[in-house]
Parts: structure tokens; C-alpha cells; sequence
């Protein structure tokens, strides 16, 4: 508590850390309005092909977006990013709603909607990139236990909100903009908070010195520079290949649960019920974020980041395998729980050690590289569950091929961290002998 006390007397962490929770309780509103029009409308039948379809439509072009934002977080100013892009998404938001109140939903629906979420993922990489310009390297664990579970926090708080608004003026489109433009008001506070900050305060220490235009055209070389740099560090490559498996698994099951709360455990003409329960899951899911942020850095004080990894991945895959299989409400909401605490003190970690070991210079690319595997490895696990999973949900062969993923991720994941260990004990003592 002592660190976190130190934390919250830096005014620069506290105005970063007031953009990241007002932007995310933005994304929490918008991302319920877009699920109520696109998944919860009860004119529309919610496959699971139909699901997957959305999530792989909002997420791809994170893979493309992600390298050119490596470059222009290593090249702007990160204060000015984190306005710009706030005020940006805020006026796409307005077209979307637009679009909700007459009922389309088509290309120019998906294109702004694409855009905001595009937005989105360049603001969070910025927050990210910019957290160790705000705090020292000693309180970076609790810096990224706070920060960004709470602002995880923050989106299931929004979107509780989002429930608690379409519930009291009704499941039509009027009600899905009324919340998209509550959603806009929120990131243009994000954007105006981040305005108080110093124009310089948040980096990059040092700048490119081609042209933007240039950088631009090589993309591709950046790309590899900020690989081969992760090459170099390999406990930050290992933690993101972990991190990726993680996320595979988390886009399985997230489409698995929402599609039995649709579907199975409410009647599917009940779209308002199928949102509260997929809502209670993902709130349930946030407390566990909430227990992490509070017990990650207390766990870490007496085993390594890597340890930590390893145990929230194999721990997963019990969990689920232990919750799951009911096809019960309560196991998973108890699941979703444990889960959510087991994901983010993963996440935690994760953070912690790309931020110890990339150089600053390459920190925006490889957070950009660090979004195009999160975003990827969803795209990869709703394509899975296009092919694979019933309308209703279940399935107990990609119950346990997800249960199998984490473990398997998690045993490699520490073979791999042992024999790095191995390894550089065997180079000290030959340094030594010579």
C-alpha cells in the first residue's frame, strides 16, 4: 500500500492514470451498445459463426494497425497521441450512432466501428509505452497492477452502465445510440484530461530522425527491428508467446459463455436477460481483475514473474476444466472469477517484464507487436469457434482442447524460462573459470 500511496502523489501518474480509467469506462459503454445491436437484437439469430464473424471483423485490422502504431508512438509525443486519438474516436462515435438510430448494418456501420476500436487499441499500447516515463523501474509492478486492471475495471463498470441505460429505455435502436453517445462524452473527457499533462512528459526519450513519411514506408523494417530486439530479450518474447496462448484460450471461452447466455440458459427471444448474463459474467470476471491487482504484487514479493506465469496458466486450465463441464450458471460464474484473477495477474506479469526488458526506444513498437498477438490470438480462437461450436454453446471437445492449450502453454512456457536459466548459470561459471 506504501508503493501505491508513493504512486498516487505523482501528479503525472495521476493524470495518466485518470486518461486510461475515463477512456476504458468509454470503451465499457461502447462496446455494450455495439453487442446489443450486432449480437442481443432479438430480430437477429446469434450464431456462433455469426459471433465469430463479429469479433474477427472488429479485431483484424488491430494487425495491421498495430506496427504503424509502434512507429508513431516511438515518434509523437505519447501526451499528444493519447489527446488526439480520444477526440478522434469521440466524433466516430457520433457516425456510429448515426448509423444504430436507422437501423444499418452495414459496411459504413463496421468501417466506423473499426475505426473506433482502432483508436482504442492505439491508445492502450500508448498508455502502456508511456507508464515508465510516470513511475520508477521499482514500482512498476504495482504501477501495472493498478493501472490497468483498473482500467479493466473501468470497461466493466461502463458496461454495466450500458446494461442498467438499455434496460430502463428499452432494447431498440434509439436505446443503442443513446448509449453510444454517452460513450462519446467519455472519451472526450479522456482526451481533455489527457491535455493537463506536459506536452513532453510522457516520451519517447529520443526520436527517429527520418521523416514520418518515411517511417512509414518501412513498416516491414521496423517491424523486424523491434523483432529482433525481442529476440535479444527473451524473457519478454517468452512472456508474450505465453500472453498469446492465454488469449486464445480467454477468445474461446469468452465466445463460448456468451453464446450460452444468448442462447441456453435464457430463451433466445429474451435478448435483454441473455446481456444481463453475459454482463454478470464479464462483472465477475472484473472482480477477479480487482483481486489480482491487490494480490499480484503481495505474490510477487516471494516468487518470480515467471513462477507467477506458469502457475495462472496451468491454474487455467484446472479452473476451467473444474467449472466448465456443469453447464451451470453458478461453476461459471465461479470459473469466470477465478479466471479473470488468474488472466490478469498473468497479464500483469507479462507487462511488467516487456517494460524491464526492452529499451525505451523500441518500447512503442514492441507494445504495438505485444497488441497484434492479444488481437491475433482472439481473431484465431473466434475462427475456431466459427468452426466448432453449436448455437448453443457447448461443446466438450473444445471445452478440452482449450483446458489442454493453457496447460500445454504453461508447461512450455517453463521449460522454456528453466533451460534460459540453465543456460546463463552455465555461462557465469565459464566466465568465472576463465
Amino acid at each position: 500500500m506504501s508503493d501505491l500511496r508513493e504512486l498516487l502523489r505523482s501528479g503525472l501518474f495521476r493524470r495518466l492514470f485518470a486518461t486510461r480509467l475515463t477512456g476504458q469506462f468509454g470503451d465499457g459503454v461502447f462496446q455494450v451498445a455495439l453487442a446489443a445491436f450486432v449480437v442481443f437484437s432479438p430480430e437477429k439469430e446469434a450464431t456462433a459463426a455469426d459471433v465469430a464473424k463479429a469479433f474477427a471483423t472488429l479485431l483484424i485490422p488491430f494487425t495491421v494497425i498495430g506496427p504503424f502504431a509502434g512507429v508513431f508512438l516511438d515518434r509523437w509525443r505519447r501526451r499528444q497521441v493519447l489527446l488526439y486519438a480520444n477526440l478522434l474516436r469521440a466524433v466516430i462515435v457520433l457516425l456510429v450512432a448515426t448509423q444504430v438510430l436507422a437501423g444499418h448494418s452495414g459496411f459504413l456501420f463496421y468501417a466506423s466501428a473499426l475505426a473506433v476500436l482502432s483508436c482504442n487499441r492505439f491508445i492502450l499500447a500508448g498508455l502502456s509505452a508511456a507508464l515508465p516515463q510516470a513511475v520508477d523501474n521499482d514500482r512498476l509492478v504495482v504501477a501495472n497492477a493498478v493501472s490497468p486492471t483498473a482500467g479493466t475495471l473501468a470497461a466493466t463498470l461502463g458496461g454495466a452502465v450500458g446494461v442498467v441505460v438499455r434496460a430502463l429505455v428499452g432494447a431498440g435502436d434509439g436505446a443503442n445510440a443513446l448509449i453510444l453517445v454517452v460513450g462519446a462524452v467519455l472519451y472526450m473527457a479522456s482526451g481533455l484530461v489527457a491535455r493537463t499533462m506536459p506536452r513532453d512528459s510522457l516520451g519517447p526519450d529520443e526520436r527517429p530522425q527520418t521523416s514520418t513519411w518515411s517511417e512509414l514506408k518501412v513498416v516491414a523494417r521496423g517491424l523486424g527491428e523491434g523483432l529482433r530486439h525481442l529476440r535479444e530479450r527473451k524473457p519478454a518474447a517468452a512472456a508474450l508467446a505465453a500472453i498469446t496462448a492465454n488469449r486464445f484460450c480467454y477468445g474461446l471461452t469468452t465466445i463460448m459463455v456468451l453464446l450460452l447466455f444468448r442462447n441456453t440458459f435464457n430463451d433466445p427471444q429474451n435478448t435483454n436477460a441473455g446481456l444481463r448474463g453475459f454482463g454478470t459474467a464479464v462483472a465477475v470476471s472484473g472482480a477477479g481483475y480487482f483481486v489480482a491487482a491487490v494480490a499480484s504484487p503481495i505474490i510477487l514479493r516471494h516468487i518470480g514473474l515467471p513462477t507467477w506465469i506458469t502457475v495462472c496458466m496451468v491454474a487455467s486450465a484446472i479452473v476451467l476444466a473444474a467449472s466448465a463441464t456443469w453447464w451451470r450458471v453458478p461453476p461459471l460464474l465461479a470459473g469466470a472469477l477465478v479466471l479473470g484473477f488468474l488472466a490478469q495477474g498473468q497479464k500483469i506479469c507479462t507487462d511488467t517484464t516487456v517494460q524491464r526488458n526492452v529499451d525505451d526506444t523500441y518500447r512503442g513498437r514492441v507494445f504495438s507487436l505485444y497488441d497484434m498477438l492479444f488481437n491475433g490470438a482472439f481473431v484465431a480462437a473466434a475462427a475456431v469457434a466459427a468452426a466448432t461450436l453449436p448455437a448453443s454453446g457447448k461443446s466438450i471437445a473444445l471445452l478440452y482442447a482449450t483446458v489442454a492449450v493453457y496447460l500445454l502453454g504453461g508447461i512450455a512456457y517453463a521449460c522454456f524460462r528453466s533451460a534460459s536459466r540453465s543456460a546463463h548459470q552455465d555461462r557465469s561459471s565459464v566466465t568465472a573459470v576463465s
